[in-house]
C-alpha cells in the first residue's frame, strides 16, 4: 500500500498553483513526490514538476482529515513521457467505473490545465490557445481530451475519435448531427482546425480535425 504523504509533503500539495498544480520544494521533496504518484515531472526545461489527478484529490480533501494522508488510486494509463491520465477516446466498450463522476470531472480539468500549460511552456511564444508538440505526436489522445474537458459525451452514445490515413489528422464521428456541432466549436476553441465530411459509402457525417499551427 502506497504511504500517507508526510506532512511536509501535504504542504508542498497545498501551497501548489491552483490553476496548473505547479509544484515548489526540494528536488528530493518533488522526487518523493513522483514515487507517491503525487507529482509528475515535465519531460522539458526546465522540468518543472506538477500535481497528478491523484495530488489534486489530496490537496482538494484538505489536510487533517483521514482521506488528506491517503492518495487514491493512480491515473488511468498515464503516458511516461507527459504524466497525463487517459483520455477517453469513445472506443472503450462500456462507460469505465467513475464516468461522469466528480472525481473523473476534477481529473479531466486537471489533466486539461496541465496541458496548457505544457502549451504554455514548450510553445516558442508561450501560446496556450495552440497545440504543442506532444499533441501533434499524441492526436487521439490530445482530441480526446479537448472534447472531454469541454463536457462533450464520449461514446457509445457520443464521440468518437480515431485515427486516419492523413498526416497530423483525426475523424472524429458522434451519432447525432447536434453532438457532431458540438465536437466541432469544441476542438476549435481548443486550437484546432476542423472540417465536416460525409463519407460516400454510408453518408456517415464526420470531422477531420488537426492542430493548428499559427
Amino acid at each position: 500500500m502506497t504511504k500517507p504523504p508526510t506532512a511536509a509533503q501535504r504542504r508542498i500539495i497545498e501551497a501548489a498553483d491552483p490553476a496548473t498544480g505547479r509544484l515548489a520544494g526540494s528536488e528530493a521533496q518533488l522526487a518523493a513526490l513522483v514515487r507517491h504518484r503525487l507529482a509528475f515531472r515535465h519531460p522539458r526545461p526546465p522540468h518543472a514538476y506538477f500535481l497528478t489527478p491523484t495530488g489534486h484529490r489530496v490537496r482538494e480533501e484538505g489536510a487533517g482529515g483521514p482521506a488528506a494522508g491517503v492518495p487514491g488510486p493512480p491515473p488511468a494509463a498515464p503516458p511516461a513521457e507527459s504524466g497525463l491520465f487517459a483520455a477517453r477516446t469513445g472506443a472503450e466498450p462500456i462507460p469505465p467505473p467513475g464516468a461522469g463522476s466528480p472525481a473523473r470531472a476534477r481529473d479531466v480539468r486537471s489533466a486539461w490545465e496541465g496541458l496548457l500549460e505544457m502549451r504554455r511552456m514548450t510553445n516558442p511564444d508561450g501560446a496556450r490557445d495552440r497545440p504543442c508538440g506532444w499533441e501533434r505526436t499524441h492526436l487521439v489522445q490530445a482530441a480526446a481530451l479537448a472534447l472531454e474537458a469541454a463536457g462533450c459525451p464520449p461514446g457509445p452514445e457520443g464521440y468518437r475519435v480515431g485515427e486516419t490515413p492523413q498526416p497530423e489528422a483525426v475523424a472524429v464521428r458522434d451519432v447525432a448531427p447536434e453532438g457532431l456541432r458540438a465536437c466541432a466549436a469544441a476542438l476549435e476553441a481548443a486550437g484546432w482546425q476542423v472540417s465536416e465530411h460525409a463519407e460516400r459509402a454510408r453518408g456517415e457525417r464526420y470531422l477531420l480535425a488537426s492542430p493548428r499551427r499559427g
